[in-house]
């Protein structure tokens, strides 16, 4: 019996029951009395998310993520940790990788550590919308501890998410491509997850929004490997294009060391864009124009939020928070 199981029986929201829990005025006494007699009957001992920051806190807080060597995860967690510390919490990382059964063996061994709040880093831990199923022990998980997801959606109550508006920045950096005259541009991604959905979709959007088709053979996805991304594209001489918009910097790199191959200039023979703006988008040679999906912006924003639901003020955090990209120009666009 949890927090979640509680506030069904009762009729009420989770986060009236924290404030009965805390005997807050903002409830009445009808209510309060309400949910106490359904807490009693079902021998319901308040966690530490119900009462705040209450006695029984372990003072630590649950990371997953798919994989701490990708550049955006690894900065993700380096932030929140520091962010953590900062107020007095320890972490456990769990780094899951993609498949199914082991991201749901992680979360119910952090459960079992009695962890206060759960972070998931990564759009994986979404979904991809073709089944409901596949983010079904993310809303189990939600009816013990308050989640926090950094770079997905997933519409559920006591799960909270912020993430950058990546159809938007996706669907401007193809429209300006398109407005410089370019009409083949290459679609580069790896994966299915949610993110990697919504700039598949803006991307889309730009197309028809300009009177262009889509394509099946300009959306290509591969490994997110440099050299990978680079042979494949230097194999595939049926492809035609004129420009590239990558899903990460890593693919972006791969288009750029297949246009070096091939001696074509950047940007007038082949425009390309990457995501993440990490430090890969000045490695490479030329420089790239990346879109920085705010990372440490999404971190603060998670740890903020978090701290507030902790101390039981889970009236004052939205479940649903979108913040504007921006793209970094450097020597890969023109315009």
């Amino acid at each position: 019996m949890n927090i979640y199981d509680i506030a069904q029986l009762a009729g009420v929201s989770i986060a009236t029951v924290s404030r009965v829990v805390n005997d807050s005025p903002r409830v009445s006494e009808k209510t309060k009395n309400k949910v106490r007699a359904i807490m009693d009957e079902n021998g319901y001992t308040p966690n530490v998310f119900a009462r705040g920051l209450g006695l029984d806190s372990m003072k630590t807080i649950g990371i997953m993520c798919p994989d701490v060597s990708d550049a955006y995860m690894a900065t993700a967690v380096a932030h929140l940790e520091s962010r953590m510390h900062e107020h007095g919490y320890d972490c456990i990382l769990c780094c899951t990788g993609y498949e199914q059964s082991v991201k749901e063996k992680y979360v119910s061994l952090l459960l079992a550590k009695r962890i206060d709040a759960l972070i998931m880093v990564g759009s994986v831990y979404a979904g991809s919308g073709d089944s409901d199923s596949l983010i079904q022990y993310v809303r189990d998980a939600a009816k013990t501890v308050p989640v926090f997801l950094i770079n997905g959606y997933l519409d559920n109550e006591n799960v909270y998410c912020a993430y950058g508006d990546d159809y938007k920045a996706t669907f401007d950096v193809t429209s300006q491509m398109i407005e410089r005259g370019r009409k083949r541009i290459l679609f580069l991604c790896d994966s299915h997850s949610y993110s990697a959905t919504q700039k598949l979709e803006g991307y889309e959007a730009a197309l028809k929004s300009h009177g262009l088709p889509v394509l099946g053979d300009l959306k290509l996805y591969v490994k997110n490997k440099i050299h990978s991304v680079r042979d494949i594209l230097l194999e595939r001489r049926d492809l035609n294009f004129d420009s590239v918009v990558a899903t990460d910097d890593g693919l972006a790199v791969g288009a750029i060391k297949y246009a070096n191959s091939k001696l074509l200039k950047i940007p007038e023979d082949l425009c390309i864009t990457g995501f993440n703006n990490s430090a890969l988008s000045i490695c490479s040679d030329p420089e790239l124009s990346s879109v920085d999906n705010k990372v440490e912006e999404l971190c603060n924003l998670t740890i903020s939020n978090m701290m507030k639901i902790l101390h039981g003020n889970v009236e004052e955090v939205p479940r649903d928070s979108k913040i504007p990209c921006k793209l970094i120009k450097r020597c890969t666009t023109d315009f």
